[in-house]
């Protein structure tokens, strides 16, 4: 029974890890293909309209079955924190992280994309969802990895140095990924700008995303709703800035029907519902705190299949950034453990027991009053 039990902690610890693992291989697959596809000429517009409207329709029907007795009530309140989520994310993020790529490469902007738990961590203490104390050493942790951090991404833009290649034949890389890696000028600093504004509107995504679940703790019908909204405002957006133009909107069975297929079901339906599972348990800064992860996985699929360059400064950049990234997980490492409920303490802690006070009226039988009191009952202890 012991070893059960000890099995089972295991596994619900260790889930949140193989969630956040699991969903970086999906993203690094996602990076590849889009980078790819955006620079054969996908329209990054119509690509964000057919990734949300795949996310829609494959989730919405598991919203609807699997919540449908435990469906929040939608507040206006509510109404506009899914509205801001919308803007955020499929809005923003997506088309301002396409153009980003499309000016850059897969692996500069997965690479680019470890900034990520330092800056969510920065807007978290900005609205008061982190506390920081200076005087112990994780919260030193901290600040000094979220530092270190923002230093290494500061050291990719401004640092390129020579070219680093892993295999023979990437010198025979296409021109477009060759004169990506190596420089780029304006279209390289254009590029790296609309990425960092991906990143900001991708880490505010997070820190909203935590707070609606606390109102409204239905995870799959939120993702259904970002998704649904984002098809809507992202179609807008697309005709706009297409003028009306139906020629972007053509694709055939090829490339871009798959990123847009991968792109929805991995990315963005399952995206969101894990996430959000994992954040209600450990946070928005937990959940970005596996990026390194997927640049990884990112520049190994970039280098083998896109043939992509990958220059020294961004290596020495990247080693940086992880190791900042890892100081700021080692400071927040207990953090979740800090404010466990008291009814999930151990042996020796106090225990709360809600007794209802009962109120005797005219009728036959006792009615029960609204109020409660609490009995504190230290837990029993065995020889």
């Amino acid at each position: 029974m012991g070893d059960d039990d000890s099995r089972t902690k295991l596994l619900r610890k260790l889930k949140p890890y193989v969630y956040m693992v699991c969903l970086q291989f999906g993203y690094a697959g996602m990076y590849t293909i889009s980078a790819a596809t955006l620079k054969h000429g996908m329209n990054h517009y119509v690509l964000v309209v057919y990734r949300n409207l795949t996310a829609l329709v494959v989730i919405a029907p598991f919203a609807l079955w699997f919540e449908r007795n435990k469906r929040p009530k939608i507040t206006p309140l509510i109404f506009l924190k899914i509205v801001a989520l919308v803007v955020l994310e499929p809005v923003m993020d997506q088309n301002f992280y396409y153009m980003g790529t499309k000016l850059t490469n897969a692996s500069f902007s997965a690479a680019f994309y470890n900034i990520l738990p330092a800056i969510t961590f920065m807007l978290a203490i900005l609205l008061r969802m982190e506390k920081i104390n200076i005087t112990r050493r994780r919260s030193q942790a901290k600040v000094i990895g979220t530092a270190i951090t923002v230093a290494g991404a500061i050291l990719m833009i401004l640092y390129k140095g020579p070219n680093v290649e892993f295999k023979e034949h990437a010198r025979h890389g296409s021109a477009e990924a060759v004169a990506a890696a190596t420089g780029g000028g304006t279209n390289w600093l254009k590029g790296t700008s609309m990425l960092f504004v991906s990143c900001i509107s991708w880490s505010l995504f997070f820190i909203v995303q935590s707070n609606t679940l606390q109102s409204y703790p239905a995870e799959l019908t939120l993702t259904a709703l970002i998704c649904g909204l984002g098809v809507l405002l992202s179609g807008a957006v697309a005709v706009v800035m297409e003028r009306g133009s139906f020629e972007p909107w053509k694709i055939g069975w090829d490339m871009r029907l798959f990123t847009a297929v991968y792109s929805g079901i991995v990315c963005s339906g399952v995206a969101y519902y894990v996430q959000g599972i994992v954040m209600k348990e450990r946070g928005p800064v937990f959940v970005t705190a596996f990026n390194p992860l997927c640049m990884i996985i990112t520049a190994f699929m970039g280098t083998i299949i896109l043939a992509e360059e990958i220059t020294l400064g961004r290596i020495i950049g990247a080693v940086i950034i992880v190791i900042g990234l890892y100081a700021l997980i080692w400071g927040k490492s207990n953090d979740h453990l800090a404010s466990s409920p008291p009814d999930r303490t151990r042996n020796g802690a106090l225990k709360e027991l809600p007794l209802v006070t009962s109120e005797t009226t005219g009728a036959t039988q006792p009615v029960f009053a609204a109020a409660t009191s609490l009995i504190h009952i230290p837990a029993a202890k065995y020889p």
